[in-house]
């Protein structure tokens, strides 16, 4: 059987068209009697609303892109748990898709989906925002998160990365540590380059040198400067991974080599994805919100929707905060989250 039709509502309640179409928006004044037939019509026939007819009358498509750098990890799969929890009370739809890190990729996925969503959001550190404007069209509703978002003519929230790397490194200096090492993000990415430029400053402040090693913000990255940093002489007595995942790889290899955490060698790390207090010594780290910057940036881009005569963009700050555990102070009493001035630069 073909699936039932408008049109076939409308003759088994007896009604117009328009008047089936009015119940089915919930859009003018519709009798009591009226409701009630087409209602009965619409169970009785199965009948499904097409998506695509119901947009062009409505101009919208209830639904909401989402174009991240990646899909895999912790803190993707936060960040999409709060974009969907945020979606689903608002009864709307969301298509992610993944920019692989690529500035070209980033434009092709906005491209395809135009004419597709109501608004985009987008998190892409490697795309500058020059490059970004060339693919959006200015009519479609966009909020940029991190990276270069600052700089653009768009709403946006970026996280405080400079300050919370600064915060970070300053707590380990603090904890008595002479020699803070540094593994840096991907080169090219905007928020690692910002976590670098954090992690120099509180060095230079300090009067340190400091020693960076390359990573990619992936475990196996973590593990190999660990691996690195235990075989240095004069070894460093403190690690600040650029984010959680390759600050556990660092952990993972400090210990095959039989050094101990934090005595010999303090680890603190960035973002706070959950495994971050599961595993031992539990890892100090800078704390978002990911979740729930997730469901801020969905309830935004709906409101941006909603008013799209919006005239001055608003940057949003998200400020990490210091989470002290286990593997930057054996004194127990000193663990929980502290308020630090995170101020960025």
């Amino acid at each position: 059987m073909k699936p039932a039709t408008i049109k076939d509502v409308a003759a088994r309640a007896g009604v117009s068209v328009a008047s089936v179409s009015r119940v089915l928006n919930d859009q003018g004044v519709v009798a009591e009697d009226t409701r009630s037939r087409v209602t009965e019509a619409v169970n009785a026939l199965s009948y499904v609303p097409h998506s695509g007819a119901r947009s062009l009358i409505t101009r919208r498509t209830d639904t909401v892109g989402v174009i991240l750098p990646d899909l895999f990890g912790e803190f993707f799969s936060e960040l999409i748990r709060g974009l969907d929890l945020a979606a689903r009370e608002k009864r709307l739809h969301l298509i992610v898709s993944s920019s692989h890190d690529d500035a070209d990729e980033a434009s092709f996925a906005i491209k395809s989906m135009r004419g597709r969503v109501d608004g985009l959001i987008i998190l892409s550190p490697h795309l500058d925002a020059a490059a970004l404007a060339a693919s959006l069209p200015k009519s479609l509703p966009v909020l940029l998160m991190n990276g270069g978002a600052r700089d653009a003519e768009r709403p946006s929230i970026t996280v405080d990365n400079h300050g919370g790397a600064r915060a970070m490194t300053r707590h380990l200096l603090d904890q008595g540590r002479g020699r803070v090492a540094h593994v840096a993000g991907p080169g090219g990415n905007l928020e690692a380059e910002a976590r670098r430029t954090g992690y120099l400053a509180a060095m230079t402040e300090a009067g340190i040198e400091p020693v960076v090693l390359d990573g990619d913000f992936h475990q196996a990255s973590g593990y190999r400067a660990g691996a690195a940093i235990a075989a240095m002489t004069p070894r460093p007595d403190a690690v600040f991974a650029g984010n959680d995942m390759m600050a556990l790889g660092v952990l993972m290899a400090l210990q095959e080599a039989g050094l101990r955490c934090p005595q010999d060698v303090a680890v603190g790390g960035f973002d706070d994805v959950p495994i971050s207090s599961l595993v031992r010594p539990a890892l100090t780290t800078m704390r978002i919100d990911i979740a729930g910057t997730g469901r801020r940036a969905l309830e935004r881009l709906v409101s941006i929707i909603g008013d799209a005569g919006e005239s001055s963009p608003a940057h949003e700050i998200v400020r990490p905060e210091l989470v002290v555990r286990e593997s930057s102070s054996s004194n127990s009493g000193e663990c929980g989250v502290k308020a630090v001035p995170a101020q960025g630069g």
